[in-house]
């Protein structure tokens, strides 16, 4: 695993297993504020998934100018959660970033404005299983493309995701893959366009009604 630097100055990391970066390579930091925290519209005191964490970028982009957030992160792999310790971050996000640097030897930090990150170590199609009913507002979905990691988007996976919402929930990925909004549907979400950044399609928006 080797980070990247992307057109926005922040890095991502890219993964030998599925051939793939974890962001865009247009701006990985801009993904995380355009695609997900910024579409989906974050206030204070809401409960987020951050499913598939990464480098944690959409998270604690999520805590900029936020108070008491409760955000429960998914990951399974700890090499790319070390990686947060010295991943080199633009200065849009130094701040906020630094403060949870350290969460693959704490698991658990809350900021100054009480927002916490809870890390939650290993596979998430299981570990999805343990978190409460209608609980989150919202859902950040961020893993590799269908092509490479195809269970990670079966309708299977996504009606627990949606159960795991409150309604009026909303869910965020970059995808806009057939298959993809096929399944969300039969899931139950309503599904609509959600902004274009670094591609020419657009990212995917799902309402839980």
């Amino acid at each position: 695993m080797k980070l990247v630097e992307t057109k926005d100055s922040s890095f991502t990391a890219y993964n030998a297993k599925y051939d793939e970066h974890y962001h865009t390579i247009s701006g990985a930091v801009e993904e995380a504020f355009e695609k997900h925290v910024n579409a989906l519209g974050i206030s204070d005191e809401m409960a987020i998934l951050d499913f598939c964490f990464g480098l944690g970028y959409n998270a604690i982009a999520a805590t900029k100018d936020h108070e008491n957030l409760k955000i429960i992160g998914l990951e399974n792999d700890i090499e790319i959660i070390k990686l947060m310790q010295k991943v080199e971050i633009p200065n849009i996000l130094t701040e906020e970033y630094d403060v949870f640097r350290d969460l693959a030897e704490t698991n658990v930090i809350s900021d100054n404005q009480n927002n916490e990150i809870k890390l939650i170590l290993g596979d998430a199609l299981k570990n999805i299983e343990a978190l409460p009913d209608n609980y989150f507002e919202r859902v950040f979905f961020d893993p590799f493309s269908p092509k490479k990691q195809p269970e990670m988007w079966s309708e299977e996976l996504l009606k627990k995701i949606y159960s795991k919402m409150k309604n009026g929930g909303k869910l965020s990925t970059y995808s806009c893959a057939r298959m993809v909004r096929d399944n969300l549907k039969a899931a139950g979400f309503v599904v609509m366009d959600g902004p274009v950044i670094g591609r020419r399609s657009p990212a995917t928006i799902a309402v839980k009604e």
